[in-house]
């Protein structure tokens, strides 16, 4: 029996991709080979990966002027790889000389291992932070001085369940964004940045692919200490295949767009995101038990985080606890909040069915009335 899985990542696929998959496990395309078996430079694979580029850039209007790459490290690696090429100092990691300056907005967990990483290639300025409240807004972002190497957001807060409700403005300096959890989720205009970047185990496919889309004129060559594997030049010059690329992942990346351009693409996505979120916030906007910690004008669409209203932490304790167990008994998995905030979340990507929103709703009116 099929669950609804509201785990924040690896998520659930659709069922019809899914389906497709495991009838073309052994024979993919009638090459009498399952994808996991391809050679990444075989005349069988290289349409596959040229397909799935293709679907991108279609589904989400990019244009001739950026690469797209598909890399392995989720994206995690990209908070090392944006500085070490657009930021870093030609005299090795530990020296300071040519270090570029970097603007980051704060906007929880990710934002911040972002600034991290990024602080040891490169100088950091965290222009604004919403840490104040627990992350529970989006701050505003100050212009930059414009000398910046890139201006970084990350554009929906898995953890903390915000939004970006607009496209920051940054002049001339490039912005990057985390698009991980929230890629594909509805229409973004991508020459507004100079980066893009998902981890694809949200809302693309499996995981073990990260998608990077970047200005070319971008792409320019890192100093000579950082490594070959870390280089985006690297990787752009080989078209993603300087090593053996996740091959299956980008298969299955294929399949997702395909599902998602006859679903009628980013627009259709957004509108059906858009009523899926509504049945949620709805709901806890009314209820005596729950309540949505973040501000209206930053709520999510994709990652819903809820809290108990009882006010005695080990009550609440108990709360939650009973709610995760009873909630995955209904077959309604994964819906505990992250370990470093509690409560409990709901992730509702692009393929959770609104059917499951509605289950959930239902659990959740019958646990408060019980």
């Amino acid at each position: 029996m099929r669950v609804y899985n509201f785990s924040p990542g690896p998520s659930m696929l659709p069922l019809s991709v899914l389906e497709k998959a495991a009838a073309e496990m052994c024979d993919a395309n009638g090459s009498g080979q399952s994808v996991m078996e391809m050679s990444h430079r075989s005349r069988d694979f290289k349409p596959i990966i040229e397909k799935t580029e293709s679907l991108l850039r279609e589904l989400m209007g990019i244009g001739d002027e950026y690469s797209v790459l598909f890399l392995q490290g989720g994206a995690s690696l990209q908070f090392a790889m944006l500085p070490l090429n657009l930021a870093s100092g030609g005299n090795g990691p530990e020296g300071t000389g040519g270090k570029k300056r970097i603007a980051l907005v704060d906007t929880g967990i990710w934002a911040k291992k972002a600034a991290d990483e990024a602080g040891k290639y490169a100088l950091v300025d965290v222009v604004s932070s919403s840490k104040d409240k627990n992350y529970t807004y989006i701050p505003a972002a100050p212009a930059p001085k414009g000398d910046e190497a890139y201006y970084h957001i990350t554009w929906n807060n898995t953890i903390v369940g915000t939004k970006w409700p607009s496209i920051p403005g940054t002049g001339s300096v490039p912005l990057a964004a985390d698009i991980s959890s929230a890629i594909l989720s509805e229409p973004l205009d991508v020459s507004r940045f100079g980066v893009l970047y998902a981890g694809a185990q949200k809302n693309l496919g499996p995981a073990g692919t990260t998608v990077v889309i970047i200005k070319k004129s971008l792409i320019t060559p890192a100093p000579a200490w950082v490594p070959a594997m870390l280089r985006y030049d690297t990787h752009d010059k080989e078209l993603s295949m300087y090593n053996t690329p996740p091959c299956y992942g980008i298969y299955v990346i294929g399949l997702v767009l395909e599902w998602l351009k006859n679903l009628g693409g980013p627009e259709a996505m957004g509108k059906i995101n858009r009523e899926k979120a509504a049945l949620l916030y709805d709901y806890l906007d009314s209820s005596k038990m729950f309540y949505s910690p973040v501000e209206k004008n930053c709520r999510s669409l994709m990652n819903i985080p809820f809290i108990p209203r009882e006010q005695d932490p080990e009550k609440r304790g108990i709360i939650e606890k009973r709610f995760v167990s009873e909630s995955a008994a209904a077959g309604l998995l994964n819906l505990a909040g992250h370990r470093l905030v509690g409560g409990m979340r709901a992730s509702i990507y692009n393929a959770m069915p609104a059917q499951g929103v509605k289950a959930l709703v239902a659990f959740m009116e019958k646990f408060e009335n019980f």
